[in-house]
């Protein structure tokens, strides 16, 4: 950073560069287009920088000004004549890294002051430090600050020359490197593209329109500037004038033609004020171009004048959109901040507090997980759904076995042939019955011990996303809680699984309530008689019929598969949901105890640290801009 007071100040960035500072004297030009600010668009302009310096500009676009055109083409003459500043001049790549020009107009009386700033550093060599020596290229900005009484309140952006051919010194690709960072800066809505283009060449060969009018196809924010008019050629006048008439390529916004100071006036010290001067008389007595003066299409100040009202235009149409971006970047970085959590206090008692809090509030949301109920963290989790899938899967399963009858009719004559004894045919041997509603009964075990796996990992993770969402930013806290599932998962399961083998285990007693079977055998015999086309099926030993044995075997299968449908996800449940969340409740609490594990258990993450500065930074300004647009909106309507 570096200030310099009033008077002629020079600034070296080497030994062809120099920022030339001008004196109030020189700078008096200008006062006819602050007149035309402060009448109408100061309260636009002071809206626009207050944003700036808030550091608005880290978050979103705010209007500007870029200026863009071949090299060569005269742009650096065309700002440092709205500005009053000397910038850059010389021959090949001068410009190579983006110059944003800050100027403020500050009241009567005030010292001229004028601040450059480049990625944070002091030194006088800008250009060189960034884009190296020879005419490499940088994407990063130079700063050029200025506050006096003699300025305009705008911000132009001067951008690289587009160059055809690499000469030596550059990089090949050195013609795309300039388009694509001249695309960065010109494609923002919130950018005017003044195409500076010399009067001498074909407008419609020139890359700098042709870009803008990619970005802008409608022109809304594009004006086109002739420069060099005095070095065009004898008979084209005439196509200069329809260019700047806006009949050859038009743009909404139109064009203005002016002339700059040329390299001999500089060699000569001509001042900027005495250029204006000599171009003002140049377009009054030129033969073609006078009608263009008579117009107010020609010469810097009246090219200063059309850009002021643009400007301000431009401004006023991207407020609205500027709001609801500010409120959208709001909403976005709160939620963020949300999930990077509070970060730890510095007192170490305030610490033991904190660490208090943030296990206590992880275990409450555990039980809660495990209940159903609303969490406090911000993870969005229901394992109860999955759960629901899960067991639906497990009902859909067992009703799927017991109309499966096929097995049964296989089995059927070989069983009851095994264990027939002195009943007479037509009577069912029950040891028949018995034997093959076991066998229908066991071939559910192992699906249902699968099940029990299953939901151990759907339970197992979620308890592992809630400690995520809870102790963000504290990996230890973290890889703590998480081994504490990972180990009470197992344990839960051994014991789970015990419970579900047991429960099969009871099941191959067969029994049931003889009012409940005798419902259930009733209930199946209606439904079995109303099917059409059941015959029944006899066998050679004159056998009871299949018919009637199916019967009994469904009607008990149904009892006992609505048993197995619900004692089943509850045992599951039981234990690896609420037993799990309890016992995780219990370990955790018992880490408070002991003091020594505060410093190790809040060890935060260094990149989760420095996001959080990062957001609450942005959230603060953003808040503060919020601010000030609605005072700029509540000052417009009164």
């Amino acid at each position: 950073r570096k200030r310099v007071k009033r008077g002629i100040g020079r600034t070296k960035f080497d030994d062809s560069v120099t920022f030339v500072f001008l004196t109030r004297g020189q700078a008096s030009m200008y006062n006819t287009l602050n007149q035309q600010y402060e009448e109408k668009v100061r309260p636009c302009i002071d809206l626009i920088d207050s944003l700036r310096s808030l550091g608005v500009e880290k978050d979103l676009a705010l209007p500007a000004i870029a200026v863009i055109g071949d090299q060569s083409s005269g742009k650096s003459s065309v700002l440092e004549a709205l500005s009053g500043v000397a910038l850059p001049r010389g021959s090949g790549i001068v410009t190579r890294c983006p110059l944003e020009l800050k100027m403020k107009r500050t009241t009567e009386g005030e010292t001229w002051q004028g601040t450059i700033t480049y990625t944070a550093k002091k030194q006088p060599e800008a250009q060189n430090d960034m884009a190296g020596h020879g005419a490499g290229i940088s994407e990063d900005l130079i700063s050029l600050s200025i506050a006096s009484p003699d300025v305009p309140d705008l911000t132009l952006i001067d951008l690289p020359g587009i160059a055809r051919v690499a000469v030596k010194g550059q990089p090949q690709d050195i013609g795309e490197k300039i388009k694509k960072m001249i695309q960065k800066f010109i494609k923002k809505q919130e950018t005017i593209s003044l195409v500076v283009v010399p009067s001498n060449v074909d407008i419609a060969t020139t890359e700098a329109l042709k870009m803008a009018q990619e970005v802008d196809p409608d022109g809304e924010r594009t004006l086109g500037i002739l420069t060099k008019p005095d070095l065009v050629d004898k008979g084209t006048e005439a196509t200069v004038v329809k260019t700047v008439h806006n009949e050859l390529i038009p743009l909404k916004k139109g064009y203005m033609i002016v002339k700059c100071r040329g390299q001999q006036e500089i060699l000569d010290r001509v001042s900027l004020s005495e250029a204006m001067e000599r171009e003002k008389t140049f377009f009054e007595e030129h033969a073609y171009f006078s009608i263009l003066h008579d117009e107010g299409q020609a010469t810097i100040p009246k090219l200063a004048e059309k850009l002021t009202l643009e400007l301000v235009n431009h401004i006023q149409r991207s407020l609205p959109q500027l709001e609801e971006q500010i409120e959208k970047k709001l909403n976005n970085t709160q939620s963020r901040l949300t999930k990077c959590g509070a970060g730890p206090p510095q007192d170490p008692s305030d610490k033991v507090y904190f660490f208090i809090d943030k296990v206590t509030a992880f275990t409450q949301d555990a039980i809660s997980l495990a209940a159903g109920d609303e969490l406090q963290c911000e993870a969005n989790l229901n394992i109860f759904s999955k759960l629901r899938d899960e067991f639906g899967k497990w009902k859909n399963l067992l009703d799927s076995n017991g109309s499966n009858c096929k097995c049964i009719t296989v089995c059927f004559h070989c069983e009851h042939q095994k264990y027939r004894g002195r009943e007479l045919p037509g009577f069912i041997n029950y040891k028949t019955f018995e034997t093959m509603m076991k066998e229908q009964i066991k071939q559910l075990e192992e699906p249902a011990v699968t099940k029990l796996k299953d939901v151990a990992d759907l339970v197992k993770n979620g308890f592992i996303q809630l400690a995520q969402c809870s102790f963000v930013g504290f990996p230890n806290l973290f890889k703590a809680a998480k081994a504490k599932i990972e180990l009470i998962r197992k344990e839960k399961e051994v014991t789970a699984e015990a419970m579900l083998r047991t429960q099969f285990k009871m099941e191959l007693v067969v029994y049931t309530q003889d009012s409940t079977y005798s419902r259930s055998l009733k209930r199946k015999r209606e439904d079995e008689g109303s099917v059409p086309g059941f015959k029944t099926v006899n066998y050679q030993d004159n056998e009871a019929t299949l018919k009637e044995m199916m019967l009994h075997l469904k009607s008990y299968y149904l009892i006992a598969s609505q048993r197995l449908a619900d004692q089943i996800p509850l045992v599951i449940k039981y234990l690896m949901l609420q037993e799990s969340a309890a016992q995780l409740q219990r370990e955790m609490l018992q880490m408070i105890q002991k003091k020594e594990n505060v410093e190790l258990m809040l060890d935060e993450d260094f990149r989760v640290n420095t996001e959080r500065k990062t957001l609450q930074s942005r959230l603060n300004r953003l808040r503060k801009a919020r601010v000030l647009l609605t005072e700029f909106e509540y000052g417009q309507l009164s």
